[in-house]
């Protein structure tokens, strides 16, 4: 049992001490989400194994009443297993399968667009002792992490309309894991925690649907996500021709409107009757 109710975390921090690592924040959350207080041990990426007695060089790590666990999603199982009686974070193989599923699909169409556009923000914020380790680690051959970043006011605006699975998914439900989060809304919301630590520059526009959940989550257990030097996700501005940064007053479908009976998918059949009218006139 936790001692003192109490869990230590190794961080993985920037230089003002908010955390940079997604694994970490998931791993945040999913202690808070077991009801226990984080005893974190700050640190950047200098310094992982000596910080952590060989344990590791690679974070997070916790430590539980001297038992060392590492990697997010082990430490994730480990707390599950361990301590069955308080709230539950994955439940079922089900969980798991749809958690990374849209872990995968956040990172792979929508992180992976928004890493060129903050990676000289994400090396000036490290500490002073990681900068040349960052510099080395994350700049792309035969370009600078300057020439990299530079052009993003028009990168940016492309990017929004890759969440909208995200926004369909989160329309009629407050939380990715039901009535309440569970650890499929942590691995998700570190993506946009990540983001909120090092983007010098909003990313969403202030209108953004899914703003309500990326605030609801931030707020989550006392604030976790509302650390001293996150930066507003929030304000990014439209040019003219930049496309719409979501579908506005979306049409329901089959993914989002159940067939109960004619009436239910009368607006959809006109508008294919208008549109067969249309061809057939061509």
């Amino acid at each position: 049992m936790a001692k003192d109710n109490r869990i230590t975390l190794y961080d993985l921090a920037l230089r003002e001490g908010q955390t940079i690592s997604p694994f970490v924040w998931a791993t945040k959350y999913a202690i808070a989400h077991k009801g226990f207080q984080i005893d974190l041990v700050p640190g950047g990426f200098t310094g992982i194994v000596e910080r952590t007695g060989g344990k590791t060089e690679r974070l997070p790590a916790i430590v539980d009443d001297g038992k060392w666990v590492l990697d997010s999603w082990l430490i994730a199982e480990y707390l599950d297993e361990t301590y069955p009686d308080r709230p539950t974070l994955i439940g079922s193989k089900q969980v798991e399968i749809a958690t990374k599923f849209i872990e995968g699909w956040l990172w792979g169409n929508v992180l992976r667009e928004w890493l060129p556009n903050i990676v000289q923000d994400y090396r000036d914020m490290v500490m002073d002792v990681d900068w040349d380790y960052v510099t080395k680690t994350r700049t792309p051959p035969g370009k600078t992490l300057e020439e990299v970043q530079a052009g993003r006011e028009d990168r940016l605006p492309l990017i929004p309309p890759k969440l909208e699975l995200l926004r369909t998914t989160l329309k009629d439900t407050p939380w990715l894991g039901g009535d309440a989060p569970n650890y499929t809304d942590y691995r998700a919301l570190a993506v946009f925690l990540f983001m909120s630590a090092v983007a010098t520059t909003p990313v969403l526009t202030e209108d953004d649907p899914i703003r309500d959940w990326v605030e609801r989550g931030f707020d989550l257990y006392g604030g976790l996500g509302r650390i001293p030097g996150m930066k507003p996700l929030f304000g990014l501005k439209l040019r003219e021709g930049d496309p719409e940064p979501f579908v506005k007053d979306a049409v329901g479908n089959g993914l989002t409107r159940r067939n109960t009976g004619p009436e239910s998918t009368k607006a959809e059949t006109e508008r294919f009757k208008a549109r067969l009218k249309e061809q057939a006139s061509a």
